[in-house]
């Protein structure tokens, strides 16, 4: 085992369950893990388990998973422990009575270069902002969120047509030795955690990152088609971008877009026109280029490439978007 100390982990999704694993798997002892109940998912709704959940049973280690964080008997398990340190990726907040208990104090993973992107959907955001570099931050948990001191950062740099989906996954295997590292620190007394105001440019705002609602996922055909490029692949592949277009007897044809591209030549056609040949491409005339669309789905079907699609599929030449 590496160190005595024990640790509880605390976390629900894939992002959260890989770093648990590479913790047990670099030698360090954690105790117990916390995360969100069991909930009914798919047609069946069958009763689904959290990634973190998973793992912690494959390794036996004890489960905690309380509706309510402030609950007495639950505050009385975790210091029945005696860990020295709590880590917690992609949670909810803790209140103070939880976060207070390790003497090490309860640190923090987040996906973003702190002190921008604080909030619950920073890959997303920071791809839909068409930022060029993001990272991934270890902090101290305080009362505020998202606002701690800052243990350990890694820059990375985001792809010019990456999605949210393969930056998440980039940042899965990116954040591994990151939290290794920020361990070690913390067991090894080396650590030298900063104030995040040491890390603001006086000459810009912070960047947040609130949570995505459906009205975010909404695609404003009048925005750049930069601004549609990257609103598009930070959406994808959840909760992804839709629109919607209507056809001149009524009909409307609802599409999620999870990826496209920018087919740099000046449009032709009418702005906002449809062009597809409806057997390989559908494209959207924009402003100075096309917005190709790649991979798609309708309401109740599969996601598909827009050739599959088109084969099942005709589109209308009196087809116009729905704007908001």
């Amino acid at each position: 085992m590496k160190q005595k100390q024990n640790i509880i982990f605390f976390g629900t999704p894939e992002f959260a369950a890989a770093q648990l694993e590479n913790m047990i798997q670099s030698g360090y002892s954690v105790v117990a893990a916390v995360t969100a109940s069991d909930k009914p998912a798919g047609r069946g709704k069958k009763m689904q388990q959290s990634a973190v959940k998973t793992v912690a049973i494959q390794h036996n280690i004890p489960v905690l998973q309380p509706e309510k964080l402030k609950d007495s008997k639950f505050i009385t398990e975790l210091e029945s422990y005696n860990a020295s340190l709590f880590v917690v990726i992609a949670f909810r907040m803790l209140p103070e009575t939880v976060w207070r208990i390790p003497y090490l104090g309860t640190i923090n993973l987040h996906a973003s270069l702190l002190p921008n992107y604080r909030g619950a959907a920073p890959i997303n955001r920071a791809i839909m902002n068409g930022e060029k570099i993001t990272g991934l931050t270890t902090f101290f948990i305080d009362d505020k969120i998202d606002e701690g001191k800052i243990i350990k950062q890694l820059s990375i740099e985001i792809g010019n047509e990456e999605t949210a989906g393969e930056l998440h996954d980039r940042m899965i295997e990116e954040g591994k030795q990151l939290m290794i590292d920020t361990l070690d620190s913390i067991f090894d007394q080396k650590v030298q955690a900063k104030q995040q105001s040491q890390f603001m440019n006086q000459d810009s705002e912070i960047k947040f990152a609130p949570k995505i609602f459906k009205d975010d996922c909404r695609i404003h055909w009048k925005q750049s088609i930069d601004q549609i490029f990257n609103q598009i692949r930070g959406l994808s592949p959840y909760p992804a971008a839709f629109t919607s277009f209507k056809s001149s007897d009524g009909q409307i044809l609802e599409l999620k877009i999870f990826q496209t591209t920018v087919e740099k030549n000046i449009p032709s056609e009418k702005l906002f026109t449809i062009v597809t040949d409806n057997k390989k491409y559908l494209k959207i005339a924009l402003t100075d280029a096309y917005l190709v669309l790649l991979r798609i789905q309708q309401p109740g079907k599969k996601s598909m490439e827009v050739s599959e699609f088109l084969r099942g599929f005709q589109i209308s030449s009196n087809l116009q978007i729905i704007f908001d």
